[in-house]
């Protein structure tokens, strides 16, 4: 007991250096103390109020006091010594002090912790706990059983409050509401002044203190701290200062890390303290409004009072992303001044779930929102609902401005305010002119007629950014800013790797942040004078914004410097690292680049690239990369481009090279990886820009003119082998080969090659269909947005009709627009054959209806406007009919000269191939219709012009048959038949139309020969008995005008091996398996009868002498005629 004493006595002269008490009051407690013995396992916080403080007239507790007054009370050892102590009991916490002006409790006592109250005799009564009990006693009898009964009856009362379906019987510390934790934070701290740690809980808008975690876990501790007139400051590296009005208590944490996030969450506690629930619960008297209405959280304290939703604190954080423009996100608790009545009864009125019924009218349940969801899909979600307007209920005026704003001129006449937001938020002007002079604005019309409410709505979306007016492009960087910025970041350990795991808030640190004058500098704090670290934007060689929620700070960055590292920054506040992402922008890139950051890029840098066919001429450029968008600034340009990733013809990646190639409308852009960290962030990046066949049709894979690739293939096939085909389209095909083939098409449609030979002309009708009918939201957007094309059936004049149709074709979005035009033109052309495949407008329309508007088949308006649309098709279109006739023309030949050449058994002069431009890689196929007749070298002019690829001076074009699983090619001779060729090709063989590096050399080398022939030692192998590792070894080759012959040594007079030149195929190539000696190798296929081939590995010692026997060989099978004369060097 002495030592107790004496730690008493210090933590006393202790607290009162820091408290203002007056000498009477301190006497006081010291005559308390020295007549009372101290409770051996609770801690003294001595601190008195004013002797004209009554805690029953004041609001220090959260609830008020049911009874109060003095009781004896013994230690939990067992000893006999009672303490006199002033019990306070309210309906959540049973607490003892030392005397009654004391502030702060000795021991606090969680009603739900209470297991029972029992009287043991001697004016004594116990109050059990699970881990002790307490023993108290009273004056006499009376008061005993007054203290027992109100005790049971408060227990009774707080166990009958409670919501069983989501009480957590483990918890009994109080510190729940309906079953959801209302701590923020929790751990120890030591407290300047005692010899162990506490165990501090910051619970809502108080902060508790237990001994240990244990007696937390039971609903036991020493007080509580109201922090309604509290502030936090750090004192030290480590320690900080919480103030009251009563004391201040002084903490020390582990780490300064620790340290900032215990000050965070107090100052948070100190703002929840502040906040004031009067306009929560006008607003929460909609029951409505008790939801959020995004995610559907419990009781939402935030609200965006311009689109009229209440929303929770996670949901406003997104809201808040998305700028003023587009929300205007206001605290019901802490912005009271902005809740003036008006805008209170118009919360009440609309309610959230009529709000959602305009909103989320057309949301699918797959894309619901729930409590849990994370930061990146509330993000996708709030964009997707507010920003695109996505669910919403399509008004039926959409599209028509002039008509919406005159429906909003009479709406605001009413108190229908729900309807001018479905105005509103579909188009008409809250600014437009009513025709009135005296009343020229919508406000003013509206205060007129008194409605005040509308007034209110109109007024808080005076400059309100419309759904889809930003098409995906929403800016958040202005130029204007300064280049330089300062403030506090977190930020983590460097990296020499890209920073792919989830960082924590535990592997953050505090700094003080710098940039100014193209220097990015951080400090241990805003007072250090040194450095901790510095580098130059000039050495900044790429900026990445993370997806929110990606580490332990809802929001960072990352800089990727040329030296190799990464360094990560993060910050809870999303307006914070907005800032800082837009000052680094734009002292990331050059002043003509403004461009590539003034919108929601994911990352942007430099890049070294080269552009065309001159690999040997590397630059730097610029590029900018935000979901299917690609912003570049190349070398020499004074204007930033753009690529749309969904319309990108090839994309290759050459790992070995380490390279990407993209082939943009015949501009190729070869980028090097320069083994950077960031790259392959650029290269996943660009990947997911592509397009995906399981997405909207926005985000597919398109075509120049807007129609998913998916769409353009299966058109194209079944207009060349199918519009004759009877019943098609209502025939049902193979459904596994269906599944299949529609699965190919999704996961990468530029890669797939429809032939006759395996897709079935049906599988390949019902692939179409079903990707129409599942592809989401459908051609006309969505259900809501389809239903005014079924209202226009009940128009009685067809010219009406049309009109209204092509009003609505307007309306739809680009490639929805596209899509339905590429759709009813097939239609138009498969109707024009009915007298052969029996597929008439109606029959079509039928079949056509259902799938396009994604509907059971029940409704026969859906199939009355699909053939409204085929019968009107140039007049709702505008399609030319000159244009259109030339189109049927081109079909009818096609199919004609199929059928003339069906019965012989050969393929139509007239035949679609499919030739790869440079290389076989996504997006780089052309599709050219040839004949019979079309050489090689046509061929190739004809897929140069369709790739916009001008032949220059010196380049020699060639067609090279590529065969991938022998590694091998072979220039094709620039007379040779292409039709042929491509015919006999095999499933592992292909067409491509590139340079022919070896040619240029391979004529200079042939102008200056007399003798055509060759010979010289090769390095040789076949196929044949060769088991395990193959070699290679030396051979005589000797190659004339009538035989290639192999010799096992100079000296030998019979060849080992001999082919006729006529029979023999040169490829470039050796496959690699074979393991050949160089890389100047040449496979020669030997085919001297139709089932006797050979292949011929031969292996030079140098690319000259490569050149020289595949130019001996082609002088010998072609007389000389390697390249057109127009073309040679020396013509």
């Amino acid at each position: 007991m002495a030592n107790n004493d004496d730690a008493l006595r210090a933590m006393q002269n202790c607290f009162r250096s820091q408290f203002s008490v007056d000498e009477a009051e301190y006497e006081d407690i010291e005559k308390n103390r020295r007549t009372s013995s101290v409770d051996e396992d609770s801690i003294y916080l001595g601190c008195t109020l004013s002797r004209s403080f009554k805690p029953e007239d004041s609001d220090f507790h959260h609830s008020p006091v049911i009874k109060m007054g003095w009781l004896d009370k013994t230690p939990p050892q067992g000893t006999l010594i009672f303490q006199k102590r002033w019990v306070m009991l309210d309906e959540q916490y049973l607490r003892y002090f030392q005397n009654e002006k004391e502030v702060y409790s000795k021991r606090v006592i969680a009603i739900p912790s209470v297991t029972e109250v029992v009287n043991v005799g001697g004016q004594k009564f116990e109050v059990v706990t699970r881990n002790r009990t307490f023993l108290f006693r009273a004056e006499n009898n009376t008061v005993r059983e007054e203290w027992v009964s109100v005790l049971k009856e408060t227990i009774q009362q707080c166990r009958n409050s409670m919501d069983m379906s989501h009480m957590n019987f483990s918890d009994t510390s109080g510190q729940r509401a309906s079953g959801v934790s209302l701590i923020s934070k929790q751990g120890y701290l030591e407290m300047i002044g005692l010899r162990s740690k506490l165990y501090v809980v910051i619970c809502s808008d108080r902060v508790f203190l237990y001994r240990n975690a244990e007696e937390h876990s039971h609903g036991v501790g020493i007080t509580s701290i109201e922090m309604n007139l509290g502030t936090v400051k750090s004192t030290d590296k480590r320690s900080f200062n919480l103030t009251t009005f009563y004391r201040t208590f002084s903490f020390v944490a582990e780490s300064e890390q620790q340290m900032g996030q215990w000050v965070e969450a107090l100052q948070a506690c100190v703002s929840r303290s502040l906040s004031s629930n009067v306009v929560a619960q006008k607003i929460w008297a909609e029951e409505a409004n008790q939801r959020c209405a995004d995610c559907g959280a419990t009781y939402p304290d935030w609200a965006s009072v311009n689109l009229c939703v209440v929303l929770c604190k996670c949901c406003a954080g997104v809201h808040r992303g998305l700028g003023q423009s587009v929300s205007k996100v206001r605290s019901l608790k802490m912005d009271e001044k902005v809740w003036t009545e008006n805008l209170n009864q118009l919360f009440l009125l609309l309610g959230n779930d009529r709000v959602n019924l305009f909103w989320a009218a057309n949301m699918p349940p797959s894309e619901m929102l729930c409590p849990s969801s994370d930061s990146e899909e509330r993000q996708r979600f709030v964009t997707a609902k507010y920003c695109q307007g996505k669910y919403r209920r399509y008004h039926a005026l959409f599209g028509q401005e002039e008509a919406l704003n005159k429906a909003l001129c009479n709406t605001i006449q009413t108190g229908d305010v729900l309807e001018t937001l479905s105005l509103v938020f579909c188009g008409a002007d809250v600014n437009c002119y009513t025709g009135d002079p005296e009343l020229p604005s919508p406000v003013s019309m509206a205060q007129h007629y008194g409605q005040t409410l509308q007034v209110e709505f109109l007024t808080h979306n005076h400059n309100t950014e419309l759904p889809g007016s930003r098409a995906g492009d929403h800016t958040v960087l202005e130029a204007a800013l300064p280049v330089s910025h300062t403030g506090y970041l977190f930020k983590t350990a460097s990296s020499t790797r890209a920073v792919t795991e989830r960082k924590s808030k535990g592997d953050f640190s505090r700094r003080w942040c710098s940039l100014n004058q193209g220097n990015f500098s951080y400090y241990e704090s805003e007072k250090s004078s040194s450095q901790s670290g510095q580098m130059k934007m000039s050495d900044v060689l790429c900026l990445v914004v993370n997806p929110q929620g990606k580490h332990g700070y809802g929001h960072s960055f990352e800089l990727y410097h040329d030296s190799g590292r990464v360094y990560l920054f993060g910050e809870d506040s999303p307006d914070t690292v907005r800032e800082w992402i837009k000052a680094i922008g734009k002292a990331l890139v050059p002043p003509v680049g403004e461009d590539l950051v003034c919108w929601s890029f994911e990352r942007v840098g430099r890049l070294r690239y080269t552009a065309g066919q001159s690999f040997h001429c590397p630059h730097l450029g610029w590029f900018s990369l935000g979901g299917s968008r690609l912003l570049l600034l190349l070398h020499g340009e004074d204007q930033v481009d753009n690529i749309d990733l969904r319309k990108l013809q090839e994309l290759s990646v050459q790992q070995e090279a380490g390279a990407v190639v993209l082939v943009n409308r015949g501009r190729r852009l070869h980028v090097e990886w320069d083994r950077r960290p960031d790259f392959q962030g650029w290269l996943s990046g660009i990947q997911q820009g592509l397009g995906r066949g399981d997405s909207p049709l926005d985000q597919q894979q398109l075509t120049e003119t807007d129609v998913p690739v998916i769409v353009d293939r299966c058109i194209s096939y079944i207009t060349q082998h199918g519009l004759k085909s009877e019943g098609i389209y209502r025939r049902c095909g193979v459904n596994s080969k269906i599944t299949a083939l529609l699965l190919s098409l999704r996961h990468d449609a530029r890669q797939v090659r429809l032939s006759e030979g395996e897709d079935q002309v049906d599988n390949v009708a019902n692939v179409l269909k079903r990707f129409l009918r599942e592809v989401g939201e459908g051609v006309f957007n969505g259900h809501q947005a389809s239903l005014p094309w079924l209202h226009t059936t009940t128009v009685s004049e067809m010219r009406e009709r049309v009109s209204k149709y092509q009003a609505l074709l307007h309306s739809l979005p680009p490639v929805n627009r596209a899509t339905l035009g590429a759709v009813i033109n097939h239609l138009y052309c498969v109707q024009c054959f009915a007298d052969e495949n029996q597929m008439n407008m109606h029959n079509l329309a039928i079949v056509f209806g259902p799938t396009l508007f994604q509907t059971d088949g029940t409704d026969n308006s859906v199939g009355q406007v699909v053939e409204e649309l085929i019968q009107n098709y140039q007049d709702i279109f505008n399609v030319d009919a000159e244009q259109l006739q030339r189109q049927l023309d081109m079909i009818s030949h096609v199919i004609k000269a199929q059928e003339e050449h069906a019965e012989e058994g050969t393929p139509s002069p007239l035949t679609i191939c499919g030739v790869y431009l440079e290389r076989k890689e996504e997006g780089s196929e052309l599709l050219v219709q040839i004949s019979q007749a079309v050489s090689a070298e046509e061929l190739v002019c004809e897929v140069l012009r369709r790739g916009n690829i001008p032949p220059q001076q010196g380049d020699y074009w060639s067609c090279f048959l590529v065969n991938d699983n022998q590694e091998m090619e072979r220039p094709l001779h620039y007379q040779e038949r292409a039709l042929a060729i491509y015919f006999s090709l095999g499933k592992d063989c292909h067409l491509v139309v590139k340079r022919n590096c070896y040619m240029e050399a391979m004529l200079i080398y042939i102008a200056g020969k007399v003798d055509v022939s060759r010979n010289g030692l090769i390095k040789f192998s076949d196929e044949k008995g060769q088991k395990g590792k193959r070699t290679f070894s030396r051979r005589l080759c000797v190659l004339d005008g009538t035989s290639l012959r192999l010799y096992k040594g100079v000296k030998s007079t019979q060849p080992e091996r001999e082919c006729p030149v006529h029979a023999l195929k040169v490829y470039y190539g050796i496959k690699k398996r074979l393991q050949p000696p160089s890389c100047w190798g040449m496979t020669v296929v030997c085919e001297q009868a139709e089932r006797d081939k050979q292949l011929w590995y031969l292996c030079c010692e140098s690319e000259n002498e490569l050149i020289e026997w595949l130019a001996t060989f082609m002088n010998l099978q072609h007389d000389g005629d390697l390249w057109p004369a127009a073309s040679r060097p020396d013509s």
